[in-house]
């Protein structure tokens, strides 16, 4: 059985993009990927954190996190070659649309004095970033098992050429973006032409 988001995106996603955008071929219009769900940890915390991160990522996501590991030696961060510094996962098909379904359904809402997310986050490529600060807003996480405050990265990759594209597609998947309120252009006059303007004024 498809994800409901597949549903809606094939029913009613691809036929509004065709008629806005003008596509010729159903293969140029736009689709999600993948979604990159990433956690990063700090080299000072003790090493059960990493433990502790992998399986909230696991219990979010409902996929096995592989652990990231830093490339190089910095001796200010006191990192080590090789020292694990966060986990990740790579969410594809149903289970992307699936996660995704939670996210803006369930997860995004739960954020206290949620206004909604910038619609400037594009990478210019089609992928959009966003930053949550604490893994309690999914519900699979449980309050009274959590060790310490941990957020996340979430990187949702799109086939769309141009970030106008990308944003089109996600609104009309859901994804709740906050209105842009355009800047009014204000006029400035030179302190010239004001003492002329009092000088109309004075005659």
């Amino acid at each position: 059985m498809k994800a409901r988001l597949y549903d809606r995106y094939v029913k009613e996603v691809v036929p509004a993009l065709k008629q806005k955008r003008r596509y010729s071929n159903v293969h140029e219009v736009p689709r999600m990927e993948k979604i990159v769900v990433n956690m990063g940890i700090g080299a000072s915390l003790e090493k059960s954190a990493i433990d502790d991160a992998a399986k909230d990522l696991a219990l979010i996501t409902g996929r096995k996190p592989a652990t990231s590991k830093s490339r190089h030696s910095i001796a200010n961060f006191k990192l080590r070659e090789g020292q694990p510094i966060g986990c990740r996962v790579t969410l594809r098909r149903d289970v992307m649309y699936e996660f995704f379904d939670r996210l803006i359904a369930t997860a995004l809402p739960r954020i206290r004095d949620f206004r909604g997310l910038s619609p400037r986050s594009f990478d210019g490529r089609g992928s959009y970033s966003l930053g949550v600060g604490d893994q309690t807003i999914f519900p699979e996480i449980e309050l009274d098992k959590i060790k310490r405050q941990q957020g996340m990265d979430i990187t949702i990759v799109t086939s769309a050429r141009t970030d106008a594209e990308a944003l089109d597609l996600l609104k009309l998947m859901g994804m709740p973006f906050a209105e842009v309120k355009a800047k009014e252009s204000e006029t400035k006059t030179k302190p010239g032409e004001a003492k002329a303007v009092e000088a109309k004024e004075v005659k």
